[in-house]
């Protein structure tokens, strides 16, 4: 199976910034590679180099065995770029947005008015196609934005946090409709902030930091790394956290983190209801007093904070005026 895109040695700077630092990763043809991160790791600037819109200080990055820097032009013929917010006029129709970017691509107006009609019933937007923009929902912008990234017919499609700030039933059907591209054969980047986004869609997923990938494999076997299930108790005092740390570290199989005022650690599998018991007993015997305790399978957010020492906390976009979530 050949490339959807390579990233070997990815070096960005914006002054003493370093953005990316030594990126390196790639993604098979007709798959959802995720890229997983808290704002500021990198991960729009990685879709910004591959996208041609900022050249790299270091490093090759190919697109469909395009180079970025060499044949720029090759790149942007073979993709489709959906960013963090729609970039749809709202003066014009949805109708309107969508033919002019096929235009914008050479579609001669037949061919536009053909694959603008097509893609506005795909996305359940046909009855609104001669509405103004602005009087559109969030969600339905966000799935205008999505369908005019799709009129050039791109092999492979860019995808940066598309559903940043949607309700729930929006984003479940967005997912669907992400699934249903690769389906039909669309390669795939997804950048999210939402663990289970990730968890949900992509077969591959690097974790970024700082610039830096952190790790990278499956859904499960980024998980699989952390080998037990996961002990989490939020303490009601934060000025407990040592005390705690102490009780529990004998019984813990990782060291213990520690997240504002909640402590969270793993435990062998088969020990983890006895776990439980025991840490319930070794804080009663230390006086401390917990207002949540539980037991769980580890998930991407348990990946993310043994990684970084943090969790994601997703940034919801706020809705331009008149918007309906």
């Amino acid at each position: 199976m050949s490339k959807a895109f390579e990233i070997h040695n990815l070096a960005k700077y914006f002054g003493d910034v370093h953005a990316l630092d030594g990126v390196t990763m790639s993604a098979e043809e007709g798959t959802i590679f995720g890229l997983l991160g808290p704002n500021g790791a990198g991960k729009t600037t990685i879709v910004r180099v591959l996208s041609t819109l900022l050249e790299p200080d270091r490093g090759t990055v190919k697109v469909h065995g395009i180079d970025v820097v060499k044949d720029p032009n090759g790149v942007r013929e073979t993709i489709g770029l959906a960013g963090q917010f729609a970039a749809v006029d709202e003066y014009l129709t949805g109708f309107e947005n969508v033919f002019m970017v096929g235009r914008l691509y050479g579609l001669s107006k037949k061919e536009a008015k053909k694959r603008t009609n097509d893609l506005l019933l795909r996305f359940n937007l046909s009855e609104a196609a001669d509405r103004p923009v602005r009087t559109y929902s969030g969600g339905m912008r966000r799935r205008l934005d999505l369908g005019a990234s799709l009129v050039g017919e791109p092999k492979i499609l860019f995808l940066d946090e598309p559903t940043t700030g949607l309700d729930p039933a929006t984003r479940i059907d967005l997912w669907n409709i992400i699934r249903d591209l690769v389906k039909n054969g669309t390669s795939i980047l997804l950048t999210t902030q939402y663990l289970e986004e990730a968890d949900e869609l992509c077969d591959l997923i690097s974790v970024v930091n700082k610039g830096k990938v952190i790790a990278e494999g499956t859904s499960d076997s980024l998980k699989a790394k952390l080998g037990g299930d996961i002990i989490e108790f939020q303490l009601e005092h934060a000025q407990d956290e040592v005390k705690a740390r102490e009780a529990v570290t004998k019984l813990s199989k990782t060291k213990p983190l520690f997240d504002e005022t909640t402590l969270v650690f793993s435990v062998p599998v088969k020990d983890g209801s006895k776990s439980l018991m025991g840490v319930v007993q070794a804080l009663n015997d230390s006086k401390l007093t917990v207002s949540s305790l539980s037991l769980h399978r580890p998930s991407l957010d348990d990946v993310f904070l043994s990684l970084t020492g943090e969790k994601i906390e997703p940034e919801p976009e706020k809705p331009k005026k008149g918007d309906k979530k």
